[in-house]
């Protein structure tokens, strides 16, 4: 059985719930969710494991904070026996407008921390990320605050819809693979 490794990356706490940082984790609650599953505390992650159509899916949310997010990526790669072109790993990006996602098989870390830590891990760049663009409308010095703040109320709906239209691409990069999802999903404007 084929065995992929889904990994939204965040911070845990409280303090850190639903903010832009965390969409990561907000893609795989709903993904989890859809598909039945729950959340369990495991190493280094919460853990979730649902199958779809004979494949095996591991969802992960880091709990090693964001700065430390490979530590936990690679455990549950080795764990699981799952090859890197069986990983995707969903981050925020502020080089992209809130309109877009980003699905890429491999490039710079981009500034990313998580990015960067999985990277150092792993090895290598050449393993897909879905960057979920939140835009970057903040005053100069103002990206932590953007970055760790909650999204505002004009900003929810589209939100929501990306957040949905996240889960689909996962199916998508599960059963038809990056290209197909690349070419379905990277030109998608979700402009309200």
């Amino acid at each position: 059985m084929s065995t992929y490794l889904i990994a939204g990356l965040g911070n845990i706490g409280d303090e850190y719930r639903q903010t832009r940082h965390n969409i990561g984790f907000d893609v795989l609650d709903h993904f989890v969710s859809k598909q039945s599953g729950m959340f369990a505390t495991g190493r280094l992650a919460d853990i979730a494991t649902v199958r779809i159509k004979g494949r095996k899916v591991v969802c992960i949310k880091p709990n090693t904070f964001m700065n430390l997010s490979g530590k936990a990526v690679k455990y549950w790669m080795d764990k699981e026996h799952v090859p890197i072109e069986h990983l995707l790993v969903i981050i925020d990006e502020i080089a992209l407008p809130l309109s877009k996602l980003r699905l890429k098989t491999s490039g710079s870390d981009g500034g990313h921390n998580g990015l960067k830590s999985v990277q150092e891990s792993l090895g290598t760049n050449a393993y897909a990320r879905l960057r979920f663009g939140i835009g970057n409308d903040y005053p100069k010095g103002g990206q932590v605050d953007f970055v760790l703040g909650r999204w505002d109320q004009q900003e929810a709906p589209v939100v929501q819809a990306k957040i949905g239209k996240c889960a689909e691409l996962i199916e998508s990069f599960i059963f038809s693979g990056p290209a197909r999802t690349m070419t379905s999903f990277n030109n998608l404007d979700f402009t309200p």
